[in-house]
């Protein structure tokens, strides 16, 4: 069997439309592993509960794709910040089934085992029901025991200086 690797799935390659172009203008743009000659992967249906819009959505996942980009080529729109399992913005809770996340890196592994995944770097392994979390409150539960203070209060007027600034 022959592999052809042209990158990480997970990988953003910077591809310029027009090579004159500086690398600090090129847009990020993101690239799928391709395995010739292997047999299709197995799907599962992922449905997640979007609590923050309201909305339901069920598509199909491939077990060697991960479940936020499969979305994003489904065209469905779910939250997400880093791309890679480093912070909490496309947190959920698993209500049902299971997925392979070896790359979060976001959630500890008391979360995990609390049900805690991270969409951008979790893979199914079953059939998936989620349902998104709050930010801030993923991030406080794997951090908030580290701060004595409590959560930061957000503060519009030091927002409004701040921004004055500029």
């Amino acid at each position: 069997m022959e592999l052809l690797f042209m990158h990480p799935c997970n990988a953003s390659a910077w591809v310029p439309k027009n090579p004159s172009i500086s690398k600090n203008r090129l847009k990020p743009t993101r690239t799928r592993c391709v395995l010739a000659n292997s047999e299709a992967a197995p799907t599962h249906k992922v449905t997640v509960h979007d609590r923050q819009r309201g909305i339901v959505y069920e598509f199909r996942v491939p077990e060697d794709q991960y479940i936020l980009h499969s979305a994003e080529d489904q065209d469905i729109t779910l939250p997400f910040a880093c791309r890679h399992g480093c912070c909490t913005s496309c947190a959920v809770r698993v209500k049902s089934g299971q997925l392979r996340q070896p790359e979060a890196l976001g959630i500890s592994t008391e979360l995990k085992d609390k049900g805690y995944a991270l969409l951008c770097v979790g893979f199914p392994t079953s059939d998936l029901e989620v349902e998104t979390q709050d930010e801030d409150e993923v991030y406080w539960l794997q951090f908030g025991r580290y701060f004595a203070r409590g959560p930061i209060e957000r503060d519009d007027y030091a927002l409004e200086l701040a921004m004055g600034d500029e």
